[in-house]
């Protein structure tokens, strides 16, 4: 229970979540390293089950926090807008580094490609195809969820609920399409430098869109049972941030690796 205090600021207090966390990070690449050796993925199902489980008591303990308890005050929530925008601005330092890996094969092939991009052999996606239609589903979902925005602003709460549900249904369906293209790509992660830069460009964007859609649906949660107001929305905020994030880094992986790079 939260003692009052002379300052504005939120003294968090003892929490086994962290340690948990930890702990099951370390069971999570264990269990990476067993399953891909032995292929017994019982270690890895473990270290899923508690992440989710650590992750999802935290985020409750934080919403309490925020809401219940009424810890965060206007300093607490500017720190949080301050270590969110930080945290994008790592993940954009981390697909920088797809993106130089992906530019520096492609603008100066070497011989063990071929001295041609894309490699001999390798035949690439139309970016007019499937490619084309993610694309439009996640423009889509960056109208859907600003819309989001200016409902909770104005305090629209039954709009936003439509709004939040049709982003995370644009969501599921970019995942589902990805799914299918991936199933019928004629190269694999093993196809030289294309399907290395290719696969992991892509494939860590899908993650991001997963954990953005389950950001998205936490967050719409919480919007049901009125844990948001017009004035005090700063979960959904964040959420929304890193949305467009997710829209931005597709744009420049379709114009890039999709469009250019074929």
């Amino acid at each position: 229970m939260s003692l009052k205090t002379n300052h504005p600021y939120h003294l968090v207090e003892k929490s086994p979540w962290p340690l948990t966390s930890s702990l099951s990070a370390t069971w999570l690449t264990s269990g990476l390293a067993k399953w891909f050796n032995t292929f017994n993925p019982s270690l890895l199902l473990v270290a899923l089950l508690s992440i989710f489980i650590s992750s999802t008591q935290w985020w409750r303990d934080t919403s309490r926090e925020s809401t219940l308890m009424g810890d965060h005050t206007i300093k607490v929530t500017t720190g949080l807008r301050w270590g969110m925008i930080l945290f994008i601005l790592s993940e954009v330092l981390f697909f920088f580094s797809f993106f130089w890996a992906f530019f520096n094969t492609s603008l100066t092939p070497t011989e063990e490609i071929g001295d041609f991009w894309p490699p001999v052999g390798v035949y690439p996606f139309n970016p007019f195809q499937i490619p084309l239609i993610n694309t439009i589903i996640l423009l889509l979902s960056g109208f859907t969820v600003t819309w989001a925005h200016h409902s909770i602003m104005k305090n629209m709460h039954n709009e936003t609920v439509l709004a939040l549900a049709t982003t995370i249904m644009l969501g599921v369906i970019f995942t589902t399409v990805q799914a299918m293209e991936y199933k019928q790509a004629p190269f694999s992660i093993a196809d030289s430098a294309y399907g290395s830069t290719f696969f992991v460009a892509t494939g860590f964007h899908g993650l991001h869109v997963l954990i953005g859609t389950a950001f998205l649906l936490t967050s719409l949660a919480r919007n049901i049972f009125y844990q948001f107001s017009n004035t005090h929305h700063m979960g959904l905020e964040a959420a929304i941030w890193y949305w467009h994030f997710v829209d931005v880094v597709w744009l420049f992986l379709y114009l890039s690796i999709y469009w250019w790079g074929s």
